[in-house]
């Protein structure tokens, strides 16, 4: 009763902002994103009847209450499917920066979801942990599969709703630098922020209508494998959902000066005739997206960029795997 799991974080080209049932995280546009290999998180659960509790254990050090309901959340909808009544010590360890925009709980709850079931005895296929891990984040869902991925929006109720797998990995070999600009976590969580743009922004509506087109196009794009149309939606998608934040009450400003350091670093990349195209998450990070042979030029100047602290290099990266 005992299992490990490694995820990879995703990071979203058509983004995703808003709920459609907060209850059941359902989203309220498609999304589109990229698994990136560079972005681990290492998950092991044990079921074991002689503890009294639930254990979570983070990067090292005892989960928070907030951090741990969560994750407890998730193992009793396990607990519940398999009929399982045993507590369960939970250790996860992100490679990676947490809670700081780079979409750790993507691969962390992807993570907890595999190793969780199969510590359980549960034999789901990708869809059934893509839904599962969704209930817990809805971008979770995405990182089940590897390479290029959907989530489509759904509708309230709909708690099956899973992600599904676009294009592996080895479809298009691009590359995403990663600039990291401020450090610690962000001061307003990804959830709490979709759901004061959802009742306070004056432009959530708009973001409702375009984001399906921006996602069409973006998928299009990975079929074609045309980086420009791909980029220049995805860049539209980034500033958009980051409009409808910054103008809900009180607003909410992801950036610092270093993001709009690097931003235009991306563009001056262009003007010089370099394919590089940025997005942003909840956070204030900068990923550039650009084809391979590029992506030394754009991490060089990224890594000139001031403000930025660190930058490294990401690749396509693969489905969840389950460690026994």
């Amino acid at each position: 009763m005992e299992a490990s799991a490694k995820a990879c974080a995703n990071i979203a080209l058509a983004k995703y902002w808003g709920k459609a049932d907060p209850k059941w995280n359902v989203p309220a546009v498609p999304s589109i994103s990229l698994t990136l290999s560079q972005l681990v998180t290492e998950t092991r659960v044990r079921f074991d009847p002689s503890l009294s509790t639930d254990e979570v254990r983070l990067d090292g050090r005892r989960a928070s209450a907030a951090e741990a309901a969560r994750v407890i959340a998730m193992l009793e909808r396990i607990r519940r499917e398999a009929r399982l009544r045993s507590s369960a010590k939970v250790t996860s360890h992100n490679h990676f920066p947490t809670a700081a925009g780079l979409a750790s709980s993507a691969s962390g709850f992807a993570a907890l979801a595999a190793a969780a079931c199969a510590a359980a005895g549960l034999k789901h296929d990708p869809r059934r942990l893509s839904a599962l891990a969704r209930v817990s984040s809805a971008s979770a869902a995405r990182s089940i599969f590897g390479g290029f991925v959907e989530l489509p929006a759904g509708r309230r109720g709909e708690s099956d709703l899973s992600a599904r797998q676009l294009a592996p990995a080895d479809h298009w070999n691009l590359r995403l630098i990663v600039a990291l600009t401020e450090p610690g976590k962000k001061k307003v969580g990804s959830t709490e922020g979709m759901e004061r743009s959802r009742k306070t922004s004056p432009y959530y509506q708009a973001w409702l209508e375009a984001a399906p087109g921006w996602a069409r196009t973006i998928k299009r794009a990975i079929r074609d494998r045309d980086l420009d149309v791909l980029g220049a939606a995805m860049e539209r998608s980034t500033l958009a959902f980051h409009c409808c934040a910054i103008t809900s009450d009180p607003p909410i400003l992801y950036w610092a000066p270093a993001t709009l350091a690097a931003l235009a670093t991306v563009r001056g990349l262009r003007e010089r005739g370099v394919s590089a195209w940025a997005t942003m998450d909840a956070g204030p990070h900068v990923k550039t997206l650009c084809r391979m042979g590029d992506a030394y030029r754009v991490r060089q100047a990224l890594d000139r960029t001031p403000g930025v602290t660190r930058t490294w290099i990401a690749e396509p990266g693969p489905d969840v795997e389950v460690i026994r």
